[in-house]
């Protein structure tokens, strides 16, 4: 009885293995590897070597994604490295090339969570086609889509954000809205409550008077906040470069800023991210009085 039992499961995966190529099976097993270097990453405290490092890091994910093109994983880690990379370090550099290569780079991301978005079950012809198809298709899509829903609609976001003077890309942001709308519905915990930063920068980089709502703005980065513990300082620091910059809140703007210079999490996982706020909240500090 237990050799048949054997000979059963020795077929059955042999019948599983044959429909993966050796390069899937390669890239499948490199997945722990992956995982670590991202928890590595995570944990940085040089911005100097996270920087240096990373561009060989997204590129070993693009090689894993040439043998195994559809792993949604691969992909939705791609779309956040290509995101975090063009946020942290090319988005901010001073010459309009630095600008346009930004934008290249937030295209690049939203293609890999595209992919992945297709496997959850929106294809980019249902994501931009007719409104009726988009809406019914985007309802119907469970929790496990989020990680896909919220990496298009970021990376999108950004990708329009750097292109405010075409019409066309004007034109599709409320199919990145109804994305995170989604994301909020399915799961408002996803990366540290990452949803809510987006609706407190989406609500609050606006004057009322063009679709800006100043306290809806602020319970989105309360709410944020409140999810990851006052532990990302990114929610601060997108509160004052987005709210209260747009609310004329000088003081407010700059005490939030200096609580986040003085600031120590102890989180090792968002080492990185809150390296990064605390150099965004000097150079912010730096700007004030062009600002106000």
């Amino acid at each position: 009885m237990l050799l048949r039992i054997s000979a059963v499961t020795s077929l059955a995966m042999v019948g599983l293995l044959s429909g993966c190529s050796t390069g899937q099976l390669v890239a499948r097993g490199a997945s722990p590897l992956i995982n670590n270097g991202v928890v590595a990453m995570n944990r940085e405290t040089d911005l100097g070597l996270a920087r240096a490092s990373m561009p060989a890091n997204l590129k070993m994910l693009e090689a894993l994604l040439i043998a195994d093109p559809g792993n949604a994983v691969y992909q939705v880690q791609a779309s956040m490295g290509f995101y975090g990379y063009t946020l942290a370090f090319v988005e901010t550099g001073a010459e309009p090339g630095d600008r346009d290569r930004a934008a290249s780079l937030y295209q690049r991301a939203r293609a890999h969570a595209l992919v992945a978005l297709d496997q959850a079950g929106m294809s980019e012809t249902v994501l931009t086609g007719d409104d009726a198809t988009f809406r019914r298709t985007l309802a119907a899509l469970n929790a496990d889509a989020v990680p896909a829903l919220f990496w298009t609609a970021s990376s999108w976001g950004k990708w329009i954000e750097l292109q405010l003077d075409d019409p066309a890309r004007l034109a599709e942001l409320p199919r990145v809205e109804a994305l995170m709308q989604r994301v909020l519905e399915l799961d408002e915990t996803y990366y540290h409550g990452g949803v809510h930063v987006f609706f407190g920068a989406y609500y609050g980089g606006r004057a009322p008077m063009f679709g800006g709502d100043f306290a809806r703005s602020a319970r989105h980065f309360d709410r944020a906040a409140a999810i990851n513990q006052n532990k990302l300082l990114l929610v601060e620091v997108y509160r004052a470069r987005y709210l209260l910059r747009q609310m004329g809140e000088r003081d407010a703007f700059h005490a939030t800023l200096t609580r986040v210079l003085d600031a120590s999490v102890n989180d090792p996982e968002l080492n990185l991210a809150n390296a990064l706020a605390k150099q965004e909240a000097a150079a912010l500090l730096a700007q004030e009085k062009d600002l106000f």
